[in-house]
């Protein structure tokens, strides 16, 4: 990815000519418009004439073809998809990526220009941890939806159950010509499609840059630490409320291969008490991976602190996913109570607690 990087920033034009970006003129879409606008985001590219045609002799003058032209050739700087022969997903050309989706030319461009492209966003090394965090989570949560959209892969199996009209791709190609309109013409749509799509990818980077990775930093200190608030290390605490830990805390545990997965996560809220909550089994999933005890769920304040035996109790929530105490101590005791239940029902009877369970 790199030397197609270098090549590109190293290739001459002749003296005096534009430099040029070649997709395909007629109706477009999201991937294309995408394509061209992470290009211009580079330098080398910043000023440079987008050419929609599919005219093979005028798509040779440019220095980049995306999304047109039949063929897939990064030292050539030609980036299609749509000839049978192309398969490739970020998996197949970049090994250490997880990710198989079909790549579209906005995929592609990213695949071989994206960590330069945030390098000079962020005045960051290409090569380190700030831009190698953002590339993958900008893949995952910005780019890959447009490949895949672009290449009719579905969300998931069987029917949806209600309809997806709001996505960056469904706004892009809404900028074309309705069907009926006496004028044609989609120059001006994809202009206004590159800004749309420039746009929103610039604000994803800055919300990366500048609320999720500081997230992801203290999710990864909290589980560094996690010891140091109970000796069963899956209980995490976090200094302040509000942090998006959850998305977090599933990368982190494969990445650091953790032998345990946590369980709850303590933290404190904005008024100052403390919440005890279940990890959830998915990213996207309403089930927790350990629910607080069924008995104190839908109770509250001094009801629940009788039964629990636990003082300063606030809440707990009618399914058991969150919980609240008035001070930090609360918490962690009704962290701890729960972790005890579930040693109680995994222990075989008469045998107690499991040794190691705290």
């Amino acid at each position: 990815m790199r030397r197609a990087a270098r090549l590109m920033a190293a290739a001459g034009t002749v003296r005096g000519a534009a430099v040029r970006i070649g997709t395909h003129d007629g109706a477009f879409h999201c991937d294309e418009a995408l394509a061209c606008a992470l290009l211009r985001l580079l330098p080398r590219f910043r000023d440079a004439e987008v050419l929609r045609t599919r005219d093979p002799q005028r798509l040779a003058q440019c220095e980049v073809v995306v999304d047109v032209g039949g063929e897939y050739d990064p030292e050539r700087h030609r980036y299609d998809h749509h000839q049978r022969s192309f398969t490739h997903s970020m998996r197949s050309l970049r090994p250490d990526k997880p990710w198989s989706t079909k790549l579209s030319s906005a995929g592609l461009i990213y695949c071989h220009f994206g960590s330069q492209i945030l390098a000079e966003l962020l005045g960051q090394p290409e090569d380190g941890p700030v831009v190698a965090a953002l590339y993958d989570q900008l893949y995952e949560g910005f780019v890959e939806e447009i490949d895949a959209i672009d290449n009719g892969i579905a969300q998931a199996e069987g029917e949806p159950r209600y309809a997806l009209s709001s996505t960056l791709s469904a706004r892009v190609g809404r900028l074309n010509p309705r069907w009926n309109d006496p004028d044609q013409d989609t120059e001006a749509g994809f202009r206004r499609a590159m800004e749309l799509v420039q746009s929103e990818f610039l604000e994803r980077v800055d919300h990366c840059y500048r609320s999720w990775l500081p997230a992801r930093e203290l999710v990864l200190e909290s589980i560094r630490r996690r010891f140091e608030v109970d000796g069963s290390g899956v209980v995490l605490e976090l200094p302040q409320g509000g942090c998006p830990w959850r998305e977090h805390i599933f990368r982190l545990e494969r990445e650091l291969a953790l032998p345990q997965p946590p369980l709850l996560v303590l933290f404190p809220d904005r008024g100052g008490q403390w919440r005890v909550q279940s990890v959830p089994t998915g990213p996207h999933s309403f089930q927790s991976r350990l629910p607080l005890p069924e008995p104190w769920r839908g109770l509250r304040d001094e009801a629940l602190s009788q039964l629990s035996g636990i003082p300063g109790c606030v809440f707990v929530h009618a399914t058991g996913f969150i919980g609240g105490n008035r001070t930090r101590e609360g918490a962690l005791e009704m962290a701890r109570r729960t972790l005890e239940q579930r040693g109680a029902e995994e222990a075989p009877p008469g045998t107690g607690t499991p040794e190691g369970t705290l």
